[in-house]
Parts: C-alpha cells; structure tokens; sequence
C-alpha cells in the first residue's frame, strides 16, 4: 500500500478522535472527583484528634499524662504509644486488602459500583467511630473507613482518565487531588474548633465524616457509568451514547472503536493480576504499580498530613498553635494542584516531579538541621526557629502538593492497558496503603527514637525516588491512553525490556502527516519499507 501505515488500526484512529469540554463532562467529573473527599477528609481529621485531649482521655490516658508533663517543651517522644498509632494506621492496613475486592467489583459491575460501595462503607464507619466507647469500637470504624478509602481510590482516579480526552486527562485526573487536599484543609478548620467543645468534639469531627461520604454517594448515583466500562461490559449502544454526550459531537466512531478493541484484549486476559507480570508489563509494573505509589508515601508527606498537630505540640508549640500550623500546611496542598492543574499537561509530568524534588530535599534538610541544633528534651523552641518550620514545611507541602500528590495517582492511571487497569490500580492501591499504614504506625516511634535523623531519611529517599523518575518515567503528556505501549518501545532503558514491536510506515511524503510525525516521536524505532 503505496504511501500508507502498516500496523494496527489502532495507531491511525487516535488522530481522528473529535470532541470538545462540554458542560455535562465537566459536571460529570467534578462531581467524580468527590471521591477524593473521603481519603481526604481522614488525613487532615485524625491527626487533630489524635492531639485532643478529651480523645486521648477517654481512649489513651497515659499518652494525655505526659503531653501535659511537656506541653510547651520538645519532647520527640509524646506521642510514643502504639495503640495510638494503630488508630490511625488500621485505616489503611483495611484500605489495603480491600483494593483486591474493589479490583473484582470495578472490572466486572463498573466505576460507578465501587464508589456507591465506597461511599456506604466510609459512612458506617463514620458512624461507630462518633459513637465509639472503647479503642473496640473506634479500630472497627476505621476498618469500614478504610474499605471505603480503598474502594474509593481504586475507582475513582480510574474514572476521571477513562473519561478525560487525553489533552486534558492530567488536568482532570487531578480532580482527585484537588479535592483531597481541599477536604484536608476543612478536617484541619473542623478540629481547630471542635478542639473546643468539650468533650466531645473529637466526636463531632469524626462523625463529620458522614458529609463528604453521602456527597460521593449521591454523586455516584447521578454520574454515568465510564465508556470504557461500558464496553468492557458489553453494553456498546449505552457506550456510545455517554461518549456522544461527554465529547460534544456524533464523530465518535474512532475512539469507540479503539475502545472496542481494547475491550476485547480485555476479554482474552483471563488472570489480569497474572498478566501483570508478563514482560510487556514491566514497565507500567515496575513504576505505574509499585514504585510510584511506595516513593509517594515514602516523601515523607503523609507522616506530616497524620500527625502535624502532634509533631508541632512534640517541638513545643500550643494545642491551638498547632491546629493552626496545620491549617497552614494543608493550606498549602490545597493551593498546589490548580499550579499542577495549569502545567501538567503543558510542561509534562517529569518536569514537575523532577523540580519539586529538588524543592522538598531543599525544604526537608532545612528542618532537619534546624532539629539539629535542638534536639533533645526539655527545650523550649525559639520563636524564630518556629517560624523557619512552619514555612519549610508549607514550602514541602507545596512541592508535594503539585507534583508527587496528585501525579502520584495520575500517571499510574494512565499507563496501563484496559486489560490490565482494574488490576494495576488494585496493585498501585495497596502498595500505597501498605506504605502509608506502614509509616502512620512507625512514624512516631522514629520521631522519638531518630529525632531530626527521621527528617535526613526522607532527605535521602526523596533523592533516590528524584533520580528513580529521571532515570525510569518517559514524558505521557498528551499520550492517548492507548497508546502508550510506545513509549516503552522507545525508551532508552525500557526498549532492552518489552518485546520488541517496531513500527513500519513506507517512505512516502505522507510522513509529513501530522500524526505520522507524532507516533514517530513516541516510536523512534520506526522501519521504513523499500
């Protein structure tokens, strides 16, 4: 064929994919992304709460003993008590098994299944834990709290990609983020003052739990279902009509196609989580599934988003002192994803982790030696050395806020083919939670034990994790998600690992074609026929 592309139709379609934002899509994925609320709304409320008094009276008597011992003094060692911890790290060890059942619900009855799911089991355990009466009571609602978190983060950074077109997919992944960080910083306002309603407002602030939970509920109910899942699903003639109406336009037959043949791949892989492990997945493995998630948590972030409160009280600031200082950071996550949201799709993703890296080593080794000089027990902290930690650490949040936060959900979610989605996500989920309950248990136990070492740590992970996206990540900006299989192919490192697929177009003046000239560019090792 004189002049034409030899491969798959698959390649040409993606530049024949038509549509525009319309008010439905935009509705659609804002009320999506509410998601986000859940996971959210518990990171900023239970590290508040954690520091309340009338909490740690009613459940953690001996931790309340020694607060009030050294309240206004550095003390790395206050909040030293493990079953204190388990309160907040139970969450996401539950968060972590459950990802496998939301993998099974998500891929076989939808997206929208899993976060109605997600939504009724985080409000039940809303519910026990503003009406707990022992540490019993109190874990069991974190467990249905974490099988919410788990279902609802399987599900949702999946919806948000399936139904972006692909120039927009990392402004509207981002959604997810957004909302996180948004629902932290409410959490944060919310036990600043039921700080005050004694005694029971750390009731209320953990009952409270139930809004953003029947939000996400009641917006799973009004959203359609993805066209992918759709497909996947069989139902093509419902496909079609939400990809009609979320692109604006008739033309549809390019992108539906695609989805079609992509569903049917789907179909052919009968163990997904096998799959996973084949070589042509090692890549989206190696970084979308395990590296990513676990260097996300690993930053040191979450450890600052848990126990802000109580790790300001360690270095001798005020309960209401620290409440505020926590607003102040969370503050800063909240602002950092429209900065994401404006670049991400124009700068690229491996601009943003590469800058903010160097950003959060900047900011966290500046704490570390401000913790240096003192370190130890029964100091008061200098006002100013105060204010040097408070604004390192909005400026780490800020760095993380805009890049590892919401990237870290993004690019894992656009990197794996549909065959394999659900079950990467479910793998990206659990090495998450497992980081993330890992370092809620452990963190204040090396606080007490490491002292300002604990902050060089994260220093020196955030190096390897900054090199590990230099060296490892390619470029996915505006990447059709179908197509990302040549990035791979083409990578300096990643070409040695994934079976080799060469792309073939015939030398011809077609390749000025616009999109020849793009698949070039993510397939160098094109082969050009006589």
């Amino acid at each position: 064929m004189a002049g034409g592309f030899v491969g798959s139709d698959k390649g040409k379609r993606a530049s024949q994919y038509e549509g525009r934002v319309t008010r439905y899509f935009v509705l659609t994925v804002i009320v999506a992304s509410m998601g986000g609320s859940l996971f959210g709304y518990d990171l900023g409320v239970s590290g508040g709460v954690t520091s309340m008094d009338d909490f740690l009276k009613d459940f953690f008597p001996k931790v309340l003993r020694r607060k009030q011992q050294h309240l206004h003094e550095t003390d790395y060692c206050k909040y030293d008590n493990q079953m204190l911890t388990l309160f907040t790290s139970s969450l996401y060890f539950a968060a972590l098994v459950s990802t496998f059942g939301a993998s099974h619900l998500t891929r076989a009855k939808g997206r929208r299944a899993s976060i109605l799911f997600a939504a009724t089991s985080f409000f039940l355990g809303a519910v026990v834990n503003a009406a707990a009466v022992n540490i019993a009571m109190l874990i069991i609602g974190r467990i249905l709290l974490g099988v919410g978190i788990g279902f609802g983060n399987q599900s949702v950074p999946l919806y948000l990609s399936e139904m972006a077109p692909a120039k927009h997919r990392g402004a509207v992944n981002q959604l997810f983020q957004l909302t996180t960080c948004f629902s932290i910083v409410v959490a944060n306002i919310i036990n600043y003052f039921t700080a005050e309603l004694h005694p029971w407002g750390w009731r209320l602030s953990l009952g409270l739990a139930v809004v953003p939970a029947s939000l996400m509920f009641l917006g799973g109910l009004m959203v359609p279902e993805t066209p992918n899942s759709l497909v996947e699903q069989g139902r093509l003639q419902e496909a079609e009509a939400v990809l009609k109406k979320v692109r604006g336009t008739e033309n549809i037959a390019a992108e539906l196609a695609d989805l079609v043949e992509a569903s049917e791949a789907a179909h052919a892989i009968k163990h997904p989580f096998r799959n996973l492990f084949e070589r042509k997945n090692r890549p989206q493995l190696i970084i979308g599934a395990f590296g990513i998630p676990a260097f996300q948590q690993l930053s040191g972030n979450n450890s600052i988003l848990f126990y802000a409160p109580v790790i300001f009280q360690s270095l001798g600031f005020g309960s209401g002192a620290s409440l505020f200082s926590s607003i102040l950071t969370s503050g800063m996550l909240a602002v950092a994803p429209f900065v994401s949201m404006a670049l991400v799709d124009r700068v690229g993703r491996r601009a943003m982790f590469i800058e903010a890296g160097c950003q959060m080593i900047i900011a966290m080794a500046t704490v570390a030696g401000v913790l240096a000089t003192k370190f130890g027990h029964g100091q008061m902290l200098p006002r100013t050395d105060g204010i040097v930690l408070v604004i390192m650490t909005c400026l780490f949040c800020l760095a993380y806020g805009w890049s590892w936060g919401p990237l870290g959900w993004l690019v894992p979610s656009e990197i794996f083919p549909l065959e394999t989605r659900s079950a990467g996500q479910s793998i990206v989920v659990c090495v998450n939670m497992f980081f993330t309950a890992a370092i809620a248990q452990c963190f204040l136990a090396a606080l007490c034990h490491l002292r300002y070492g604990i902050f060089i740590l994260f220093v020196c992970l955030i190096i390897i994790m900054t090199l590990f996206i230099i060296f490892l990540l390619p470029e996915t900006k505006r990447v059709p998600i179908e197509e990302m299989h040549f990035l791979w192919e083409s990578h300096p490192i990643w070409k040695n690992v994934v079976p080799s697929n060469p792309c073939q177009v015939e030398t011809h003046t077609v390749l000025l074609d616009p999109f020849l000239i793009r698949l070039h560019k993510y397939c160098p090792v094109i082969t050009f026929l006589k």
